[in-house]
C-alpha cells in the first residue's frame, strides 16, 4: 500500500485513463487485443474527465494513475454536452461500416453513433459513475476510498442519488458494491443497475 495515494485528476493523466480503461475493459479483465485500443476510453473515461474533471479522482503510484473514479452529477446534462461536443468527431473517426464482421469494436462503434442515452432511472438517481483499478491497486481498500471521495463531492453539490451499471459476469464487483450499501434498482439479462441515495 505504501507509495499509493488518491489525488484529483490532472489533465496529464488522460492517456493513462485510456490505458486503465482498456486494461480493465473486459468485465474487469484486460481487453487488450479484443477491441480498438482507444474506443473504450473514448466512451467510458475521456468525456467525464474532460467535461467534469472535478468529479474525477485517481489512484496514483509514483506520479502515474493506476486507477480512477469519474462520472457526472447530471446524466441528462452530460448527454447533451456529449451530443454537442464529443460524439460528432468520434462518429467521423469511427464510421458505421455496413457488412463488416461483427466484433466488439463494431458494437462499440454503434454505441458512439447512438450516443449516451439518459436512462429513465436518472430522474431519481441523476449522477452516474465509472470506476476501474489496475490489479496493482486492487485489494487494498482503494475502491471504497474512491467511492467515498466521489460521493462526498456529489453531496457537496447536493446531488440526491447516483446509479451505475455492472455486468452480471463481474461477480466480484457485484459483491463489492452490495457490501458498500448499493442496491440493485434495475436488472437486465446481461447487467445490474446499482443505485445509492445520498442523504
Amino acid at each position: 500500500m505504501s507509495g499509493l495515494l488518491i489525488r484529483p485528476y490532472d489533465q496529464r493523466d488522460l492517456g493513462q485513463l485510456y490505458k486503465i480503461c482498456l486494461e480493465t475493459g473486459k468485465d474487469g479483465e484486460d481487453a487488450r487485443g479484443t477491441v480498438d485500443d482507444e474506443i473504450l476510453g473514448h466512451i467510458y473515461a475521456a468525456p467525464y474527465a474532460l467535461y467534469e474533471p472535478d468529479l474525477c479522482f485517481v489512484v496514483d503510484e509514483g506520479g502515474v494513475a493506476i486507477g480512477y473514479i469519474l462520472g457526472t452529477q447530471d446524466s441528462g446534462a452530460f448527454a447533451e454536452v456529449c451530443e454537442r461536443d464529443w460524439w460528432p468527431g468520434l462518429r467521423v473517426k469511427y464510421p458505421l461500416n455496413q457488412g463488416v464482421r461483427e466484433n466488439r469494436t463494431t458494437s462499440l462503434t454503434r454505441a458512439i453513433h447512438r450516443g449516451y442515452q439518459t436512462p429513465a432511472i436518472a430522474a431519481e438517481y441523476p449522477a452516474h459513475l465509472h470506476i476501474d483499478l489496475l490489479p496493482i491497486g486492487q485489494g487494498q481498500g482503494f475502491g471504497r476510498k474512491l467511492i467515498e471521495q466521489f460521493t462526498s463531492r456529489l453531496r457537496d453539490y447536493s446531488v440526491p442519488a447516483l446509479h451505475f451499471g455492472v455486468s452480471r459476469i463481474n461477480t466480484n464487483a457485484i459483491g463489492f458494491y452490495k457490501n458498500l450499501g448499493f442496491k440493485i434498482i434495475e436488472e437486465s439479462r446481461t447487467s445490474y443497475t446499482f443505485g445509492l441515495t445520498l442523504d
